[in-house]
């Protein structure tokens, strides 16, 4: 039964809550609930969420912003832009800079079918800090049930200057029916029954904790890339085409880390990560109670990621981090973040690395797309 065939209103009130599989989003995109400006993109439709594609214009704007309850996305660019850009023959977005760019898909959501977004997990570890808007937005990357309109991405390059041009995919979107349910009981019971995470004891406290890897066993003692200041452009679209030496230093350790809070870190988990096909994850948050650092801008994590039956068993959580104000030392071990499994309404088609072209399946410490390994 889909959730958006003609006449589903009632349709909609006997389905359990949870995430759309890709089918689901592929019937939204054929119903109107999600409107394109253009076919879909190949790949663009993924197990449980969305890519969604920059437009013709970019706007420079003074400061990041929301809309507020009153105004249009449109009516605040008209106060605040400073100048457009025309992405048709590509446009670099520059570091330090914030950027509005409408994007080629719109949504006409009805009932109680709601949306959240995140940057793509390339885009993340670019350093490209990337959110959704909408119109009478007071929260970024949420978009409340009923909302009928344009959607934008608020682009802001921290580390590369990047190129990208109509088309270009830096962000995601999750659409999620009703309030699904991620109490700890139910992530205890789904840990016991898939081991969600490959740690014999894992911690469960609003979430199922990830703790990061400095040990710098193997691999010559690596545990991740501190990012190059001053580097060269990267092209968004670009895969495999730039060397790691040009924009990346290697960090080796026994045991920790002093992060500085003018760089930005590529690290991974110690624990094996696993999503079955019955759910989707998300990282939630840095909790400020554990330290002065943000962790993964790229947050969402599709069905099938880690699954054995589709390629990914020993996948760990890539993370991208950078500390806020002060140097902060990260020990090896220490809880860095917090997964949470949300129930799909049905088991999607197809999973996370099974021939749609998933770059980061069964993966260790890794990169983005963009670089040669």
């Amino acid at each position: 039964m889909s959730v958006v065939q003609p006449d589903h209103q009632e349709d909609l009130g006997r389905l359990p809550a949870g995430i759309l599989p890709g089918h689901d989003i592929e019937a939204a995109i054929a119903s109107g609930v999600i409107k394109l400006s253009a076919d879909p993109a190949e790949g663009q439709i993924q197990p449980a969420s969305l890519d969604l594609r920059l437009g013709d214009v970019a706007y420079r704007v003074r400061a990041s912003f929301l809309p507020g309850p009153e105004k249009t996305v449109a009516q605040r660019l008209e106060e605040l832009s400073l100048h457009q850009i025309d992405l048709g023959p590509g446009a670099v977005l520059e570091t330090g800079c914030v950027y509005i760019v409408p994007l080629m898909e719109s949504l006409n959501l009805e009932g109680n079918l709601s949306a959240t977004a995140n940057p793509k997990s390339s885009t993340g570890r670019l350093d490209v800090f990337t959110r959704v808007i909408c119109d009478h937005a007071m929260e970024f990357d949420k978009v409340e049930a009923g909302y009928k309109g344009p959607i934008y991405a608020e682009i802001s390059p921290r580390t590369f200057s990047i190129l990208v041009r109509p088309g270009s995919k830096l962000s995601q979107i999750r659409f999620r029916l009703g309030s699904p349910s991620h109490s700890d009981e139910d992530l205890r019971k789904l840990q016991e029954e898939t081991q969600l995470v490959s740690s014999a004891d894992a911690n469960i406290d609003n979430g199922i904790a990830l703790s990061v890897d400095l040990s710098g066993e193997g691999d010559g003692g690596l545990v991740g890339f501190r990012a190059k200041r001053h580097a060269g452009l990267i092209d968004v679209d670009l895969k495999a085409g730039y060397d790691v030496d040009d924009y990346w230093e290697p960090i080796t350790s026994r045991g920790s880390l002093v992060l500085d809070p003018d760089q930005f870190y590529i690290l991974a988990s110690k624990e094996a990560v696993h999503v079955p096909p019955s759910h989707a994850a998300e990282m939630v948050p840095y909790n400020p109670l554990v330290g002065e650092f943000r962790v993964h801008y790229a947050g969402f994590f599709d069905p099938g990621f880690g699954h054995s039956a589709a390629g990914g068993s020993g996948s760990r959580a890539v993370l991208e981090v950078r500390s806020h104000e002060v140097p902060f030392i990260l020990e090896d071990g220490q809880i860095i973040g917090r997964l949470i499994y949300e129930p799909l309404i049905e088991t999607p088609q197809t999973l996370y690395g099974q021939g749609i072209g998933s770059n980061y399946q069964k993966q260790g410490l890794k990169l983005s797309k963009h670089f040669r390994v």
